[in-house]
């Protein structure tokens, strides 16, 4: 958008409170047109909702609309208003972005993803799609980005159709240490979430076989005579393991406090293990043992590379340590917790009593992965179908190519294996993309091993 800007023919900057609007109305004033290039300006307010402080700040979207005998794009920057002048010139406007080097984005492009990591005891969530407090995550590229937030604001149904917020993208990276990068046993009442494991680490599982606990296991449940009498067993252990926590966190709240640490700041393995040598070993053993005689009741479902696993409500689930794994999920911030082998950060009770009247003991059975289209190197298989999204997975062999359409609403990709090109735009592994509504591109593996690229859908979205 720094490029060409002397040829712009018309000049636009208005104040609205919806800027997609006032782009749709020069769209539509100049769709019987066959040639334009147009620099349209709309300064508008954005609360950001994801800070505490609710806070409201100016924006300016630049938008560049194009169109000609070899050319219809449509090129989008976003801005804070107070950085840009009164009055300008096109040429002005080139040269300020060039200067200040904000992104710019091409709407019929992917849209690369910049995430944010964010901490966690059991080691750190790596976020793509996430706007809340903890952090929010970027579009862009590594040294030309902005606040994903912004860029929706501004474009808001070509990117998301008519979904409030976007379906969360996040990786679970967990710490190879046992118990120290075991996340938490919990379920969600709302929450739809499916992970797709993509590395086991081999210093904590070398067969590379790692493991998610998945709901109970059904030979220690057989033994009972009823769900009832298994599920009071249950929750006694789970309530006997919470006093011996209480007491071990409490003893390590007093070494925070010795060495000036806030009482809920993430803390690394290392640090703990250090402190923890401190405390007495006969504590230590209540602790193994009464975590042992609670875990014994919970299911360790095996999981290696490439395998799938759809979370369903209700069900209790942790994964595993050094099991990374990308996850979809809708975007709801719920959880109960039945238990965690370390102190909990962000809430100061377990959800005992509330989940002992919800959860489910049954875990759903595998189900085959419908094949959606296939052809000479690649498959593109459906591997979750929630009710406002799905999930698609595009296995693509060396060379190979297929078409990635976005025909409605939205999509929200990664890249797993291997790079993949989306267009002309190169995507390596681990690399997030967003893809507006309307784009057409060829999906392209240029290397010399299987690559795949998990796709997320919404479904009912519009736009």
């Amino acid at each position: 958008m720094s490029k060409g800007f002397t040829s712009v023919q018309q000049l636009f900057r208005v104040t609205a409170t919806n800027p997609e609007f006032e782009l749709d109305r020069v769209l539509a004033e100049f769709a019987a047109q066959e040639n334009y290039d147009i620099l349209l300006v709309v300064d508008f307010p954005i609360t950001q909702y994801w800070t505490d402080e609710k806070e409201t700040i100016a924006l300016t979207a630049i938008y560049r609309l194009q169109r000609g005998a070899n050319i219809d794009s449509l090129l989008l920057s976003v801005v804070p208003t107070r950085l840009l002048a009164t009055s300008f010139t096109p040429e002005h406007v080139a040269s300020w972005l060039s200067d200040i080097k904000f992104p710019t984005f091409d709407l019929h492009a992917p849209i690369p993803l910049q995430p944010i990591a964010i901490p966690k005891p059991w080691g750190q969530e790596i976020w793509y799609t996430g706007i809340e407090r903890r952090g929010v995550a970027e579009v862009g590229a590594a040294n030309k980005k902005i606040p994903l937030p912004w860029l929706l604001q501004a474009a808001p149904t070509r990117l998301l159709g008519n979904a409030a917020e976007p379906i969360l993208l996040k990786i679970l990276d967990p710490l190879p240490e046992p118990v120290f990068g075991d996340l938490y046993f919990e379920l969600h009442q709302k929450k739809q979430e499916v992970y797709v494991v993509t590395a086991v680490d081999a210093r904590a599982w070398p067969s590379g076989e790692g493991a998610i606990r998945f709901g109970f296991d059904p030979v220690i449940r057989n033994r009972y005579s009823d769900d009832g009498a298994f599920l009071a067993d249950y929750f006694a252990a789970v309530r006997g393991y919470r006093l011996v926590r209480v007491g071990v966190d409490g003893l390590l709240d007093d070494i925070r406090a010795r060495e000036g640490v806030g009482l809920n700041d993430p803390l690394s393995a290392q640090t703990l293990k250090e402190w923890l040598a401190e405390i007495p070993e006969a504590l230590h053993i209540e602790e193994r043992e009464l975590r042992a005689a609670m875990e014994r009741f919970t299911l360790l479902r095996p999981l290696k590379v490439g395998d799938v696993v759809k979370v369903p409500c209700l069900l209790p689930h942790s994964l595993q340590h050094g099991v990374r794994s990308v996850e979809f999920q809708t975007p709801v911030y719920e959880r109960l917790i039945l238990s965690f082998a370390q102190k909990v950060l962000t809430q100061a009770e377990w959800d005992i009593d509330a989940s002992a009247e919800l959860l489910q003991l049954d875990p759903p059975a595998p189900e085959p992965f419908p094949v959606l289209a296939q052809d000479q190197g690649w498959i593109e298989e459906r591997i979750v179908n929630f009710d406002n999204f799905e999930v698609r997975r595009i296995s693509i062999e060396p060379h190979a190519s297929t078409k990635l359409a976005i025909e409605q609403g939205y999509g929200l990709g990664i890249v797993v294996g291997g790079e993949l090109l989306i267009g002309e735009h190169a995507f390596a592994p681990d690399q997030g993309v967003l893809l507006p509504r309307g784009l057409n591109a060829v999906l392209q593996n240029r290397g010399a091993s299987m690559a795949y690229f998990l796709l997320a859908l919404p479904l009912n979205s519009g736009g």
